[in-house]
């Protein structure tokens, strides 16, 4: 895959990125952090953008660690369902 490009103005800085990703990823990544950035803004009132930007980064990894950490949950329940299933099976269908 060709390198896109990604310009990025946030927080008073402007610089160009590029990635291995669809233009319009990049683009769906920056507007979801811009819409991070701008709660984390109003909730906490900070005003200092490398303060912004440290804590935005912070509340980020904190929900992509309670997603894996769901992910694994749900993993865990669906392999005991499963395995519930195939014991009710093996009762209903006699073994030859």
């Amino acid at each position: 895959m060709e390198k896109s490009g990604l310009r990025i103005d946030l927080l008073g800085t402007s610089f160009s990125i590029a990635a291995d990703e669809d233009p319009v990823y990049l683009d769906s990544l920056l507007t979801r952090y811009r819409v991070i950035l701008e709660s984390t803004q109003k909730s906490t009132g900070l005003q200092n953008p490398l303060k912004l930007a440290i804590l935005t980064g912070f509340l980020l990894c904190d929900e992509i660690e309670k997603i894996k950490k769901n992910g694994a949950r749900e993993g865990r329940e669906a392999e005991q369902l499963t395995l519930d299933l195939i014991a009710r099976i093996d009762e209903i269908i006699p073994s030859e």
